[in-house]
């Protein structure tokens, strides 16, 4: 009598990831319509026109942690809203200002250090499944690292937006007359992916071993 033997169990899939796809695309469609700037919407929101779908396409052979899907569709919305208002006249924004007596809209501050927090953990990601520093104390700091010079390349864009639009730029740049808005734009991002990699690196440890071992069944 030949015995059987059950099948192979596949992993589960998740719903998650779907489910958040199609949040990022209604409000990334839902922010284009009657946007104040056309141009600048684009700007603000190209990240996620060319994310999305890269996450999309490579998803099969390259699926990414709950903890990372979750973070890039809040920076997703981030940039939407941004997108949809300009940084310096988002309503939220605008209600901070003036609860706090604040000297200007802060949230393109809330969205640089966005620009820090999400990214941290998409490098950290890559890194951990790419290359031999999962489990490195270079790890955390070279992610930083990555995370800050992205930072300054964006930064780098906007002063190439400024040299080519001119005035016309200033919904995009959201500098709201701060002659160092750059300095501060690199520096929220870089407390961000500090806080990022302070804060989450034990809960993406997890996840990371966990979709590992899905992969392997």
């Amino acid at each position: 009598m030949t015995a059987v033997h059950p099948a192979p169990r596949r992993a589960p899939r998740s719903t998650l990831p779907v489910l958040l796809a199609g949040v990022v695309v209604a409000g990334t469609a839902l922010s284009a319509w009657g946007a104040r700037e056309r141009t600048t919407w684009f700007l603000e929101t190209v990240w996620v026109l060319i994310g999305l779908p890269l996450v999309v396409l490579t998803w099969r052979r390259f699926p990414l942690t709950g903890l990372l899907c979750w973070l890039l569709a809040a920076h997703a919305l981030v940039l939407a809203v941004g997108g949809h208002y300009t940084y310096a006249q988002v309503p939220l924004g605008d209600w901070v200002r003036d609860t706090f007596g604040l000297a200007r809209n802060p949230y393109d501050r809330f969205g640089h250090l966005m620009q820090g927090f999400v990214p941290a953990v998409l490098v950290r990601e890559l890194l951990s499944r790419t290359s031999p520093l999962r489990g490195s104390r270079w790890l955390a700091p070279l992610t930083v690292c990555a995370c800050l010079a992205f930072s300054a390349v964006f930064e780098l864009l906007e002063w190439l937006a400024a040299e080519i639009g001119g005035h016309g730029a200033d919904a995009f740049l959201a500098t709201q007359g701060d002659v160092w808005d750059t300095q501060w734009d690199m520096f929220c991002a870089l407390v961000g992916a500090t806080l990022s990699v302070l804060l989450l690196s034990r809960v993406h440890d997890r996840q990371l071993a966990a979709l590992e071992g899905q992969r392997e069944v």
